[in-house]
């Protein structure tokens, strides 16, 4: 899983700089069909060290979609429609997570483990096939005309790399969801996988019923990005803080709601900052950086999380994670503050 994350570093990195070069459009399309293949392939590895470079690969090329993604809905949605166009997409991935284990399963029980990777390689090759014929640039004309810009570098905008220092310890406390607090369930509440899985599908759930209502609803609140990103940590913190006060089972579902509120909020409008601090400079680099953040987060939070549990149990952790979460929620405080000041100015 860590060769998985640092293979996604490098692949954000690898997209966002081929798309600031030739367009999202060829980015997507190399990204979806190689990777499909490669899938196909990754079966015939058998020794640990060498499955370890086939997936550090895989993920190079997998993840060169994600910024050309990000630049491409710039690209094709409108202004005003840019952050319900991400809730989309989220939308997306969260079917597809809460459908992809299920499927996974069935091939497996009834294919066996080469099927899966057969599957998983051919729907990556239909998924290019379908953005030929779907996204063709000379059948669909964009909004937005892609031409690379070297007017501004992400790696020089400090303001956005500080942004994007406080969303990696958002990143890596909110990836507990996903292994430490699952074990807590386990371990503290005596819940069985059965009912853990509940839980977490409570939130893909969620997602899917209310974050397109909920978006639509907190854009005509005329509140800042930052601020609406602001919102959404603190329902985040707000989850861990129900989990150290009190024993209660009933509290793990308040603690899913809290956290799944919270992530509805602060990913749409964080990946919306983002893509409006891309434009006018190199809009790949941009997206590479803010797909980066995410991807360090999955090499260091969870592998932490776990050694926390291990030496410090629960409780301790919690409060770790808290403690984390209130530093990022600092840091974007003073980054608002630092972007009114900026906005005054410019008014001036």
């Amino acid at each position: 899983m860590s060769v998985f994350g640092l293979g996604s570093v490098v692949g954000s990195w690898l997209g966002g700089k081929l798309t600031d070069r030739i367009g999202y459009y060829k980015v997507m399309v190399f990204s979806l069909c190689l990777s499909g293949l490669m899938f196909v392939g990754l079966q015939f590895l058998t020794s640990f060290l060498g499955f370890c470079l086939g997936i550090f690969v895989l993920m190079i090329v997998a993840d060169m979609f994600r910024p050309s993604m990000f630049v491409a809905l710039n690209a094709y949605s409108k202004p005003e429609n840019k952050t319900r166009s991400i809730t989309l997409i989220r939308l997306a991935i969260n079917l597809g997570f809460s459908a992809g284990p299920a499927l996974g399963g069935l091939i497996i029980t009834s294919m066996n483990y080469h099927g899966l990777f057969w599957v998983d390689g051919i729907t990556c090759i239909l998924a290019g096939f379908l953005l030929l014929w779907l996204l063709n640039p000379k059948k669909t004309r964009p909004l937005e005309t892609f031409i690379p810009s070297k007017e501004k570098s992400a790696y020089t905008d400090y303001l956005y790399l500080f942004f994007l220092g406080a969303l990696v310890l958002f990143f890596i406390a909110f990836l507990q969801y996903f292994s430490t607090v699952p074990l807590y369930y386990e371990g503290v509440h005596s819940l069985t996988e059965f009912e853990i899985g509940l839980l977490l599908g409570l939130n893909g759930f969620l997602i899917f019923a209310f974050e397109m209502p909920l978006i639509k609803y907190l854009e005509t609140t005329r509140h800042s990005l930052m601020r609406m990103v602001i919102i959404g940590a603190v329902l985040v913190t707000l989850s861990y803080v129900v989990l150290l006060l009190t024993s209660w089972a009933g509290a793990l579902v308040l603690g899913i709601l809290l956290m799944t509120f919270g992530e509805m909020v602060a990913f749409p409008f964080s990946n919306s900052f983002a893509l409006k601090r891309a434009r006018g400079g190199n809009q790949g680099e941009y997206m590479a950086l803010y797909s980066i953040s995410w991807s360090v987060a999955h090499v260091f939070g969870h592998n932490l999380g776990m050694h926390w549990v291990d030496s410090l149990g629960f409780n301790s952790t919690w409060l770790v994670i808290i403690g984390i979460m209130a530093l990022s929620i600092l840091f974007l405080i003073l980054l608002n503050q630092r972007l009114g000041t900026q906005d005054n100015r410019m008014r001036g």
